[in-house]
């Protein structure tokens, strides 16, 4: 394993690890098993499937340095921006599409910015990693640009509910993922 493809694979973990240990601070809410199951699941089917077929076999491994070098820092910005949103909205954090308990609207630091900060900011260091290490990467990008964009969706319908007047000033105001832009 090269150097650059070891620091990859020790940050994705450590971001991982990170997240895993912030949940058990988040409030206690409901996530509605039956449709985030379904879309898992078809999600789960089509990795299967692309694994199987060989989409993510090593082949092609990038050796540009500049590439490199871009990725990683892609990669670094993405995965910063992401923790800085987790830490902004600090116990109101959960899984996706999860509705909260006591929830509260969220709209500063990165949330200022865009709307979903943290799937943002997780899609950005994906494709930090696909352009440092292969572009066949970009299939997992795409998974998972799909699933968030279906998780932002349902999960902007339960802010409406739940904020009427806010949230929807909140969202003329402030693009879905990319400030500006979408």
């Amino acid at each position: 394993m090269r150097a650059v493809e070891l620091v990859f694979v020790v940050a994705w973990g450590a971001f991982w690890l990170y997240w895993f240990v912030a949940a058990f601070s988040m409030k206690r809410g409901r996530v509605p098993w039956s449709r985030e199951l379904r879309i898992r699941a078809v999600i789960a089917v089509i990795v299967i499937l692309l694994v199987r077929f060989g989409a993510f076999r090593g082949n092609g491994l990038n050796t540009d340095p500049w590439r490199a070098g871009l990725g990683l820092v892609l990669f670094a910005l993405g995965l910063a921006f992401a923790v800085w949103a987790r830490v902004q909205i600090g116990r109101n954090w959960g899984a996706p599409m999860t509705q909260k308990d006591e929830p509260e609207l969220v709209t500063g630091g990165p949330y200022h910015l865009v709307r979903h900060p943290i799937y943002a900011g997780i899609l950005v260091a994906g494709v930090g990693t696909a352009v440092a290490l292969s572009w066949q990467w970009l299939i997992a990008v795409a998974l998972a640009g799909f699933y968030f964009l279906y998780s932002a969706t349902i999960e902007e319908r339960y802010l409406a509910e739940q904020f009427p007047d806010t949230y929807l000033v909140y969202k003329r105001s402030t693009k879905m993922h990319l400030p500006y832009i979408f």
